[in-house]
């Protein structure tokens, strides 16, 4: 099914750029993993209308039955990938694909880089965030992945066909179990990570023990995709970090919005 909008992100603002949508007579779908930050809050007092305190979990509950009532579906979901298809978008979730003409992100804020000695100083230069992006620079060469979850499984297997290797590096966590992953394409390492080592660009990773493996370049992959790491794949502007958008929170790329504020406008043309 092709949809009018995908929505990733069902918090706040994923559900009010849904019901925006659907209100103005589009095919709306939404999907999340979870309900971050809001699903785990305790008590809110601070949100409009309501004269006494409620959960987190319960407002987020809210506004998922009142996209539901509208006729919106609502997938709960990890987001793993975004690429462009014919014309449109394709959304890969851990279970599913997904088609859609325009993709609104509302997946809030980007997760911070791990406190690992070395990161920050050889991005660009050896460390990347975005395998479909740098995959071609590491043709036939030694690679790891940082991450755990879904989503570092993912760029493990966008970097398979291109690249000598894949090293995944959990960092002292368990790696997920994904039935649509063949783990004997990988080497996998869960010891904790001390520092990234080389000199003008990365050579190698250094575990706590002592241990240190060669690598001529680390993915990172932690967590789950932000909106920053699903923008990269399609070439949107970011700086700093930042989705650059313009005065209707559109992007560089055609059809491709972040956050939720939207106007029928910016559908005309589909």
């Amino acid at each position: 099914m092709l949809y009018d909008s995908i929505i990733i992100g069902k918090g706040p603002a994923g559900i009010s750029a849904g019901l925006y949508v659907k209100r103005a007579g589009f095919n709306v779908l939404i999907i999340g993993k979870d309900g971050g930050a809001l699903e785990k809050t305790k008590s809110i007092d601070n949100y409009y209308g309501f004269t006494n305190t409620i959960l987190g979990k319960e407002l987020l509950l809210n506004g998922i039955n009142q996209a539901k009532r509208l006729g919106i579906n609502v997938e709960t979901d990890e987001v793993v990938g975004l690429e462009f298809g014919d014309n449109n978008y394709i959304v890969k979730t851990r279970n599913n694909k997904f088609e859609a003409k325009c993709i609104i992100l509302a997946t809030g804020a980007s997760r911070k880089t791990p406190n690992i000695r070395g990161i920050k100083e050889f991005e660009g230069k050896g460390v990347s965030y975005c395998a479909v992006c740098d995959a071609f620079f590491y043709r036939n060469r030694d690679v790891s992945i940082l991450g755990s979850g879904d989503y570092a499984l993912e760029e493990a297997n966008t970097l398979l066909p291109v690249v000598k290797s894949v090293s995944i590096l959990t960092n002292g966590e368990t790696l997920v179990e994904n039935r649509g992953i063949n783990y004997d394409d990988f080497s996998i390492k869960e010891e904790k990570i001390e520092e990234i080592i080389g000199e003008d660009k990365v050579t190698g990773i250094k575990f706590k023990d002592g241990k240190i493996i060669d690598t001529e370049g680390l993915f990172v992959a932690v967590g789950v995709a932000s909106s920053t790491d699903l923008a990269r794949k399609l070439g949107v502007i970011i700086k700093e970090n930042n989705i650059i958008v313009d005065e209707n929170m559109a992007t560089n790329v055609p059809r491709y919005i972040c956050l939720w504020r939207l106007y029928r406008r910016t559908f005309t043309n589909f």
